[in-house]
């Protein structure tokens, strides 16, 4: 059964859309995903499944064979992206029984709203197929990630980056706060408090990692000059309020951050693992970052309440990006 936090999105994404979002599952036989399908009809998303046609699943799911899913938009799509690639014939083939390329690319064209793969598939491969069929946004040269997390006492907060960029620089910190916030007001629906973590608060100390997330701190408030964003923090004085007032007295982050970017991978997947195995909280992702249109990744430990919870994150995401086109 979901949880509540799944309960509360599914509220969310009725709030923000007139009709059901359309998440596609590309490994639909899995028997994880196909009870997630199951369970995503009464969240109110219209779970999209390519595999081969299953008898046991029910009739309101909409599913297809992986060979009959490209249809004249994705075919447009993947013949451009072999254009662009040089792919030999065989390639091209190859793209069309694809079930992430296929995925990715329907996504890409508008097709569904989101995808969501990983179950059976490596991490690297649902990235590629995110990169190839559906591309970076405009203006953005890095994809990147964010865990949600939900702490004992069911606070929300984001960690980033702590599944892909192994060790950002100044534009790639920049990118990953940026992207982390957007996240995090997403699917937390709070404004977010951005701390920009390192072992330094406030020129305590002084090393070259500690002055890539100053010029990031300096360069984010360049570009988004609304978002409350402070660093360098260290985690303590970011996150409780007594230390953050004292080791950072005037801050409007320190003590009060909701989302937490790490200085590198290493901290991030180390600190996202001590959180959930220490310190009891729930990891939700990794979640992608940069990309046109949603495309999540799944553990391929996951379980069919994994895929319900990444599936409602990836239709909120393209509920608010919807949002927020049609606004602007």
């Amino acid at each position: 059964m979901t949880d509540s936090l799944s309960r509360t999105w599914s509220k969310r994404l009725a709030s923000l859309r007139p009709g059901p979002a359309t998440v596609l599952l590309p490994e639909g036989d899995d028997p994880r995903v196909r009870r997630a399908a199951t369970q995503l009809l009464e969240h109110g998303v219209r779970p999209l499944l390519i595999g081969p046609w299953r008898a046991d699943l029910p009739r309101a799911l909409e599913c297809r064979s992986v060979y009959e899913c490209e249809t004249s938009e994705v075919a447009d799509r993947l013949d451009a992206i072999a254009a662009r690639k040089k792919w030999t014939g065989d390639r091209r083939r190859a793209a069309s029984t694809d079930p992430l390329l296929l995925a990715a690319a329907s996504v890409g064209v508008g097709e569904a709203d989101a995808a969501v793969a990983g179950a059976i598939h490596a991490s690297g491969d649902v990235i590629r197929a995110a990169l190839t069929g559906i591309g970076l946004t405009a203006g953005n040269s890095l994809l990147s990630s964010c865990f949600l997390m939900r702490l004992p006492t069911g606070r929300l907060v984001a960690f980033g980056d702590c599944a892909v960029v192994p060790e950002p620089d100044v534009a790639g910190l920049t990118e990953i706060a940026i992207g982390t916030a957007g996240t995090f007001r997403a699917l937390a629906a709070e404004e977010p408090a951005v701390a920009m973590l390192s072992f330094s608060t406030s020129g305590s100390a002084d090393h070259a990692s500690v002055r890539t997330v100053r010029d990031a701190t300096t360069a984010i408030r360049g570009r988004e000059p609304d978002l409350r964003v402070d660093g360098e923090l260290q985690f303590d004085a970011a996150f409780a309020p007594a230390v953050g007032a004292s080791k950072a007295p005037g801050s409007r982050v320190a003590g009060h951050a909701n989302v937490f970017v790490f200085p590198n991978l290493a901290a991030g997947n180390i600190g996202y693992k001590i959180a959930e195995r220490i310190g009891g909280a729930a990891a939700y992702g990794p979640i992608l970052q940069g990309l046109r249109a949603p495309m999540n990744d799944l553990s391929r430990g996951c379980s069919a309440e994994d895929v319900v919870n990444v599936a409602l994150i990836s239709a909120l995401q393209a509920s608010v990006r919807a949002q927020v086109a049609a606004v602007s």
